[in-house]
């Protein structure tokens, strides 16, 4: 069955809207992530805050935030939980008194690499109905639409 766009007069069915296979998309990826770190009694949220951390230790909150692209209010309240589970501590930055620093922990160390070890896996196995050109489109495409402008 062929379709016309809009431009040929033809209305876009829902399912075909970008917006809503950008919705469905980020859903099953987000349901995907969450299974696979939910044995290390994570959120999926909570997990790439982990991963981000042990990638960058000693970070601003603020400067979390920002990569993670999370308001100060979300990232306040996961923080929160991941203190509370000993996974992250804050501290005041010894250079700028104004700013909080997020440390992992021993634990969360630990805890980093194995939720460093899952994502690898999970990578490979969400990805894996992809060929390698396939895969690398994908996540070109991603990042583009990701990072567009809104001018």
């Amino acid at each position: 069955m062929v379709h016309k766009t809009i431009s040929e007069g033809a209305i876009m069915k829902a399912d075909d809207c970008i917006f809503f296979q950008l919705a469905k998309a980020s859903q099953t990826g987000a349901r995907f992530w969450g299974q696979k770190v939910s044995g290390l009694s994570l959120t999926a949220v909570q997990a790439m805050i982990i991963r981000f951390l042990f990638d960058n230790d000693q970070i601003a909150s603020s400067d979390l935030g920002m990569r993670v692209s999370l308001d100060s209010a979300t990232l306040t309240g996961i923080l929160d939980r991941l203190e509370s589970a000993k996974l992250v501590q804050r501290q005041q930055n010894p250079n700028d008194r104004r700013a909080i620093q997020i440390h992992l922990t021993e634990k969360g160390r630990t805890t980093g690499q194995e939720v460093a070890r899952v994502m690898e896996k999970a990578n490979s196995e969400f990805l894996s109905i992809l060929n390698k050109d396939e895969e690398k489109e994908l996540r070109c495409l991603l990042n583009k639409v990701r990072h567009r402008s809104d001018k």
